[in-house]
């Protein structure tokens, strides 16, 4: 029998929430988010676009079926912190390789299982995304200790821990595309390699000489962590680019660095798009959409040049640009 381990999430509106730890029980500090899916936590716990935050759960039950090492969604999980309802113990799939409670253990993340979930996430929803700890100091942290560890908390650093550490290349029979890797899933390499592309995958922060030199026929950006104005080198390399006549895709992150590099802007929503149920609506055909979704910031502040394709239905966000001269096209959800 497993012996239960107080700890709590403390938000910085002063909100605490008590339950049990486990997986890996050490102190973390981040971002809390909360995420709609009521499958894939195995995806959301190794997407790299949660590094450093606290990623809650509002699904009641997770780990029924465990965790089977196929479905990575990156070389390892980058989130600070997992907050669930209830996770399972006895999990029963015959894929299972693990349970979650060793797969967090393995990879040093804290767990906080059995507070009000739905409670935590109508406090997220109403104030917004904020700085949160879990700890297994209940009640022992002063205001001071909290503080001090809300204020030398980070995730600056997010794309540069993420992205991989050297080049490598995906063969395919079909189009060549210069992949710039700022934290993107698995699942987007392997959907581009089921139809057949060959993909040449650089670090975030590679020269735009060095990627020209590949002769992509494209070059593309998929997801990643953070707020893109934190890599302004990234966003200047897509500007080079583009400069040079180059077709540029990109998904989620991907999508906000094209538009700074376009001139646009990025501003912060409250509570962030997290989930597979968000609708988007294409502004062509009026058709709707129902998306996976991973982001925290929005592209605004678009010149005559660029176009909206999609939008959020539920909040009037942008979900989609194109440029109306330049072989530029990128969306913000997950397709």
């Amino acid at each position: 029998m497993r012996k239960n381990i107080k700890a709590e999430l403390i938000l910085e509106n002063g909100v605490r929430f008590k339950g049990n730890a486990f997986g890996y029980a050490k102190e973390a500090v981040g971002e809390v988010v909360f995420t709609t899916g009521m499958t894939g936590y195995q995806e959301t716990l190794t997407d790299p676009s949660f590094a450093g935050q606290i990623v809650t759960m509002t699904y009641p039950l997770i780990g029924n079926y465990g965790i089977n090492l196929e479905d990575m969604e990156s070389r390892k999980p980058f989130l600070r912190g997992f907050v669930v309802r209830e996770k399972c113990d006895m999990p029963s799939n015959w894929r299972c390789e693990m349970e979650i409670n060793g797969f967090l253990k393995q990879h040093k993340i804290m767990g906080l299982e059995g507070i009000d979930t739905r409670a935590l996430t109508k406090v997220l929803r109403d104030n917004g995304t904020m700085r949160g700890i879990i700890t297994t100091r209940v009640n022992d942290l002063t205001p001071s200790q909290i503080k001090q560890k809300f204020d030398t908390y980070t995730n600056k650093n997010a794309v540069r821990e993420t992205t991989c550490e050297e080049k490598y290349v995906i063969n395919g029979k079909g189009p060549h595309l210069a992949v710039l890797d700022c934290g993107i899933k698995s699942g987007i390499l392997r959907d581009l390699k089921k139809r057949g592309c060959k993909m040449t995958v650089f670090p975030a922060f590679t020269s735009a000489k060095e990627i020209l030199e590949s002769e992509a026929d494209a070059i593309f950006l998929g997801n990643g962590p953070g707020d893109p104005k934190d890599i302004p080198e990234v966003v200047e390399t897509v500007k080079e680019i583009i400069e040079r006549g180059l077709p540029v895709l990109g998904i989620c992150l991907g999508h906000q660095i094209i538009s700074l590099a376009l001139g646009g802007d990025t501003t912060r929503l409250k509570f962030g798009h997290h989930g597979g149920n968000h609708p988007v609506k294409d502004l062509k055909t009026g058709r709707v959409f129902i998306t996976s979704q991973n982001h925290e910031f929005v592209v605004s502040g678009l010149s005559d040049e660029i176009e909206a394709t999609f939008i959020n239905v539920n909040d009037g966000s942008i979900e989609g640009i194109r440029h109306k001269t330049k072989p530029i096209y990128s969306v913000q959800f997950h397709p």
